[in-house]
């Protein structure tokens, strides 16, 4: 996992291939399970210009200010996140959680990467580490006061799932950095140690993200849309260890990528959220894990 930098030193480094800074090495911690098969596609759209206007930086990890498709501007905003950056620590292996207080804060930051402003949770409305690695707070305010305030609007979750081959951008807000390639193909099951994850996007290679990037939301750069969460990569070639996911396929097979990096579909999420952006698992559609 590309590790909230706080748990980096002492714990994994989630998020990042290669060699990682000594602050990075404290930021985020996910796991990382298998890749699957590479799926080819149809060309990419045109690469469109992705900037930061929407990211958040964590105190670990990044992230961003979110909506959904159906979302208006007097709902409760959202910031999302990895479920490895919650500041309570990894969630275990099947652990849910969902409506507990929080009184986190977030840097907001314009499309240059200039901090504009700080946003306080209300709550985590919905985290884990099983199936996927995703955490989504409530804010304390609503999209049309952070528009007001800042002059800056949530990112749009995508609700169909991603397509092998779109050129897609990382954008860290912890880092103020950007990583651009393209969807490789899709990871069956992604396994990191206690952690199994499903259908996991598998990047090319150019994307080479690092600890502190976990949490950074993964941008369609024709829709500008968020496809996915960062989370993880194959650090040093291990076997679906911390750090060092695998991809496991639907036969067993076992298939370790050494250097390439990892992020959670985020096109589930929506069908789970109702009127005022309220939590529901019970909707129909919905298939996030349940506590």
């Amino acid at each position: 996992m590309n590790k909230p930098l706080l748990a980096a030193l002492a714990a994994l480094v989630i998020t990042g291939a290669g060699a990682v800074p000594a602050v990075a090495a404290q930021a985020d911690t996910a796991a990382s399970v298998g890749k699957s098969t590479t799926v080819k596609a149809a060309a990419a759209p045109a690469i469109q210009a992705v900037n930061f206007a929407g990211t958040v930086s964590l105190s670990n990890c990044s992230g961003s200010l979110v909506r959904f498709p159906s979302s208006e501007s007097d709902d409760p905003a959202l910031v999302m996140s990895n479920g490895h950056c919650l500041e309570t620590g990894f969630p275990a292996a099947g652990e849910v959680i969902v409506d507990q207080a929080s009184t986190r804060t977030f840097g907001l930051l314009n499309a240059s990467a200039t901090r504009v402003g700080t946003l306080r949770a209300s709550k985590i409305a919905y985290a884990t580490m099983t199936d996927t690695d995703v955490s989504l707070y409530q804010l304390t305010t609503t999209y049309a006061q952070i528009a007001s305030s800042y002059g800056i609007s949530p990112l749009t979750l995508n609700d169909t799932h991603p397509v092998a081959g779109t050129a897609i951008t990382v954008v860290s807000g912890y880092w103020k950095r950007t990583y651009a390639c393209n969807i490789d193909g899709f990871a069956y099951r992604l396994k990191e140690g206690e952690w199994t994850w499903k259908d996991s996007v598998r990047y090319t290679s150019a994307c080479q993200t690092i600890g502190g990037t976990s949490g950074s939301p993964v941008v369609d750069n024709a829709t500008g849309n968020v496809v996915a969460v960062n989370n993880t990569g194959n650090e040093d070639g291990g076997r679906c260890t911390d750090n060092n996911p695998c991809e496991v396929d639907a036969n067993g097979t076992v298939t370790v990528r050494e250097g390439i990096n990892y992020a959670q579909e985020t096109y589930q999420i929506p069908a789970c959220f109702g009127l005022d952006n309220k939590l529901d698992l019970s909707r129909s559609g919905c298939v996030l894990p349940k506590p």
